[in-house]
């Protein structure tokens, strides 16, 4: 193995990227190298934060600010790489590292974070920001930078820093353990089919279960798994109530094995530590502390959004509920509905109420249409072009590259795509980057990507995707214009780097591009015929929009609200499990609905810190995507050229530079209320 003396910064493949497009060449990567590279990049890192902290210059905005922003290349190189495969493609040896890396890289951030010379000249330049003529920008970024020092623990005594970088570094170490038993609980679950069990099935898929048995080694067979883009349908459309129970009661308890991939204890001994976080710093709680910088504020406030909109989707769902346990009745059940039968009548009541089954739409959904059509938007909307790259080698032969451009044929940067499920990868869909788009220095252009879990087809298949999960790959692409199209100049401002219940407003916003009758008339068009989709269909589809509501707000909504109850407490609860089912019987669940992410493989909040008392920010960026797709429908147009020149200028290009209202104002005139949100979800 490579020594950490022995590793060259400059010319090692994983920080030297000098592959395609400025990618690495991930032909000559190795994952045994992770380790030394990673010894070497954060000594580099102290190194420079050393020489920044150490400077005799009185502290300026180029020998502080600037020098941290452009600190720790190689490291952020390294980083990137490494957590895009412990998400996309893991394996043993990645799994090993990730649980030695995690920890390592908290002290180090912690020992930046609690550095006193560094800190004295941040706080040095932060009382004389009013006097250093700064522009609206870097004033926010001495101010931002110095309220995350503070809150990161600057300010504490020795013994507090000590205590407050030890609750970090085993919170990371957690939060590594429980995306890992996660993952294991996903991977390893199973069930095998054969023709005699597939009752009702539609054939999509029969087939996505056949790909998925023959990747398992079970040629001939069918495989349920707890992929979404499998168990989902599965739940929808089997006849067999024996199975459906049992890929549910699986996929309802991930990470609740009572094995060694259980996560309870992981989670109460997460929410103690962030508790006991939250009081060092001096915050009522740990929400407290999360909402202090974000557009929320506060626990009240996130909670005065959330209990209007629960109350009427619970009152929605009850009614649907009635519906659903005729249709059980009618078909011979004197079961009361459970939570495996939901999807399965509510497919029939959709049936029932729109001549609608969603299983019509397949053929005309298939991925590399919408892929085009997401393209296509972004290019009317936004001026910018993608053209795909054969032949580019990344961390898995599924991904795919596209080369972006802007109007005046300049390139912009890179996309990178991954988008069929496999047992390596994690469940879900997200964005990330390899590198951020920013203007300092010699400037960097954004290296984006999107992980996906779609269900991959049988050889010489089309993949075709339900409604739901186009909507998911024109969200997530969402966010990718946002790193994409990022005009920031500090690296920490750039694209996504906003406050989390800002985030999710490009990719929201994004979604209701798919359903505007134009672009389905362009792309969504039969996999087999070529032939567009019958506007019959189309206009049964739109009117079907929101039927589910109750159903799909209650799944969500209570998530949020468990999460926020967790985390607004100033003491953590002994036992989630018990503190769940509480809150859940304290807002009344509904007895046939269980939560979007139940406790033990609550990804979003416990798997690391970034939706940590802030599940609630969908639906926050919800009231703001709302009102802004309304502004194009009040044009008539959707792809109003001067609202898109504003949109561009004011929400995917600013990144973190501006306050969020400030930004939200600027496009659109003012803030909103929920009133738009709620006729979007058919709750109004």
């Amino acid at each position: 193995m490579t020594t950490t003396a022995a590793v060259d910064l400059d010319s090692h493949p994983l920080t030297h990227w000098d592959g395609p497009s400025g990618l690495p060449d991930f032909t000559r990567l190795s994952d045994a190298d992770f380790g030394p590279v990673f010894d070497a990049a954060l000594a580099a890192h102290r190194a420079e934060i050393d020489a920044i902290a150490d400077d005799p210059n009185d502290p300026t905005i180029e020998n502080t600010f600037v020098a941290m922003e452009l600190s720790g290349d190689a490291l952020d190189r390294v980083s990137a790489i490494f957590w895009c495969k412990a998400g996309a493609n893991t394996n043993d040896q990645i799994k090993v590292m990730e649980r030695e890396v995690a920890p390592k890289m908290s002290r180090h951030y912690s020992a930046i974070s609690m550095n006193e010379k560094l800190f004295a000249r941040i706080d040095d330049l932060h009382r004389r920001r009013h006097t250093l003529d700064l522009d609206p920008a870097t004033l926010r970024l001495v101010e931002k930078s110095w309220k995350g020092f503070v809150k990161s623990g600057a300010r504490l005594d020795a013994d507090g820093k000590a205590r407050l970088a030890a609750i970090n570094e085993e919170l990371s170490s957690l939060g590594t353990t429980f995306s890992q038993n996660v993952l294991a609980d996903e991977s390893e679950w199973v069930m095998f089919l054969e023709e005699g069990d597939l009752a009702g099935l539609p054939g999509f898929l029969k087939d996505a279960m056949a790909s998925a048995a023959a990747e398992r080694g079970h040629e001939g067979g069918y495989a349920v798994t707890l992929s979404r883009s499998i168990y989902e349908p599965f739940a929808a459309y089997s006849e067999r109530r024996d199975l459906r129970e049992k890929a549910f009661r699986a996929f309802a308890g991930r990470g609740e094995t009572g094995g060694a991939t259980d996560n309870g204890a992981v989670v109460a001994r997460i929410l103690a530590l962030r508790a006991e976080k939250a009081n060092l710093l001096g915050y009522d709680s740990y929400a407290a502390l999360k909402l202090d910088d974000t557009m929320a504020k506060t626990p009240k406030a996130v909670f005065d959004l959330l209990e209007p909109v629960w109350e009427k989707a619970r009152r929605k769902a009850t009614a649907d509920e009635a519906d659903l346990q005729r249709l059980a009745a009618a078909a011979g059940s004197n079961d009361k509905l459970a939570a495996w039968d939901w999807r399965f009548y509510q497919e029939r009541l959709r049936a029932e109420k729109y001549a609608f089954d969603e299983a019509e739409l397949k053929p005309y959904l298939q991925l590399d249409r919408i892929i085009e059509a997401c393209f296509d938007v972004a290019t009317r909307l936004f001026g910018v072009s993608f053209a795909e790259k054969q032949g580019v080698p990344a961390w898995h032969p599924d991904v795919r590259a596209f080369e972006v451009r802007n109007a005046d044929g300049s390139q912009r940067g890179l996309f990178l795509a991954d988008y069929f499920a496999r047992p390596s990868k994690r469940s879900g869909a997200w964005m990330s980057s390899l590198q951020s788009g920013y203007r300092l220095g010699y400037g960097s252009a954004p290296i984006i990507y999107n992980i996906m879990n779609f269900a991959k087809p049988s050889a010489g298949e089309p993949a075709l995707l339900s409604l739901d999960e186009a909507r998911t790959l024109f969200h997530e692409f969402g966010h990718a214009l946002h790193g994409l199209l990022t005009e920031a100049y500090w690296p920490s401002q750039s694209g996504t780097s906003v406050s989390r219940d800002f985030v999710e407003l490009p990719s929201q916003l994004y979604e209701h591009w798919l359903t505007v009758p134009s672009v389905l008339e362009t792309f969504a068009r039969h996999y087999k015929t070529g032939e567009a989709m019958p506007k019959a269909l189309l206009d049964k589809m739109l009117a079907a929009a929101t039927f589910d509501a109750g159903f799909r707000t209650v799944e969500f909504t209570s998530s949020a609200l468990v999460d926020m109850a967790y985390h607004a407490e100033k003491d953590a609860p002994a036992d989630p499990a018990k503190f769940e089912a509480d809150t859940l019987a304290r807002i009344g669940m509904p007895d046939a609905i269980v939560m979007r992410h139940r406790t033990p493989h609550f990804g979003h909040v416990f798997s690391g810190d970034g939706y940590s008392a802030g599940y609630y920010s969908y639906m926050w960026s919800e009231v703001l995507d709302a009102d802004a797709f309304s502004a194009f429908e009040e044009t008539g147009n959707p792809f109003d050229p001067d609202l898109a020149a504003r949109l561009k200028k004011n929400i995917y290009s600013p990144g973190g530079s501006a306050e969020p209202e400030e930004l939200y104002t600027a496009f659109r005139g003012k803030m909103p209320s929920p009133d738009a949100m709620m006729a979007k979800r058919g709750l109004a």
